[in-house]
């Protein structure tokens, strides 16, 4: 049935993630992956969504020239906004723990926009959920990294694993959404962009 939705369409998903890739197996929809290398370089005079609105719609623009009149491209990215600050990927080990450290005890943000793209339109929105962590013990942290090698996540962490599990103690916002996509909201867009 989903399908039919899209029948004259292909959904082109641009990411690398595993779990944004398993997020549209899961709407059942037909999809293809394309990946290009982007490097995900922004102006620091942006700040929150407009960090991530930025970065989605570049890694569209990687892709100019490329689509055919019935794709829909879909580029994502995500940070985690922290007083004042994004907190991308981390670069090694000691950055992931200074990372989840800051977080101990407090809320952040996670920010992640959608650019859908074709021939003739684009469409970028973004989605924000607030996260409230635990008071994380020095030991669990290094549990966590030591296991579960949160180095390809945003902020550090993903929800969906072990940290998830003993140091959330709220969220406000879509739980997908911190796990890598608003998918309600990508669906909703995708239905209006074939419209």
């Amino acid at each position: 049935m989903v399908n039919t939705l899209f029948k004259n369409h292909t959904i082109i998903l641009a990411s690398g993630s595993p779990r944004r890739q398993n997020f549209f197996k899961e709407l059942d929809l037909d999809f293809e992956i394309r990946l290009k290398e982007v490097e995900e370089v922004y102006p620091d005079t942006l700040k929150a969504e407009e960090i991530t609105d930025y970065l989605a719609e570049l890694k569209a623009n990687a892709f100019t020239g490329e689509l055919a009149d019935n794709d829909i491209l879909v580029t994502s990215d995500t940070i985690v906004w922290h007083e004042g600050k994004a907190l991308g990927k981390p670069k090694d080990y000691n950055d992931a723990f200074e990372t989840l450290q800051s977080l101990s005890g407090k809320t952040h943000e996670v920010i992640t926009s959608v650019c859908l793209t074709s021939t003739t339109k684009r469409v970028t929105f973004h989605e924000f959920t607030k996260v409230t962590f635990n008071p994380l013990p020095d030991d669990y942290i290094r549990y966590y990294l030591d296991h579960y090698s949160p180095f390809d996540k945003a902020g550090s962490y993903g929800i969906q694993e072990w940290i998830g599990l003993v140091a959330i103690a709220r969220i406000e916002g879509s739980y997908n959404n911190v796990v890598g996509l608003p998918v309600d909201k990508v669906f909703q867009h995708l239905l209006i962009f074939v419209a």
